[in-house]
């Protein structure tokens, strides 16, 4: 709702995916028992930046998996279809993010 709002969804799939990947990252790996995540979506100067904030250790990074796990894949998506991504420290945590170029 918000994307459209913004009248920002010429690429609404891919921001869906990665949005859905992190979200699923942090809760699987970076959100301690009792804890939650938090995600913004952001505007600026046309580009819409996704940043997801939790409060694990750990630095997410892509990892080479062999083709039959059946996982592991998450960040190589967001990769693959964002026009920028990256991790900030935060305390206590971390901040995934990625930006889509307006």
């Amino acid at each position: 709702m918000t994307l459209h709002a913004w009248g920002v969804t010429s690429r609404l799939d891919d921001m869906s995916l990665c949005v859905s990947e992190l979200a699923t990252n942090a809760l699987l790996h970076g959100v301690p028992p009792g804890r939650g995540y938090l995600l913004r979506l952001l505007r600026f100067d046309g580009a819409v930046r996704i940043e997801v904030h939790d409060s694990g250790g750990g630095r997410p990074r892509i990892e080479n998996r062999d083709a039959d796990a059946p996982g592991g894949r998450g960040l190589l998506l967001v990769a693959a279809v964002a026009d920028r991504w990256g991790v900030g420290l935060r305390v206590p945590g971390k901040v995934v993010w990625c930006e889509f170029a307006g």
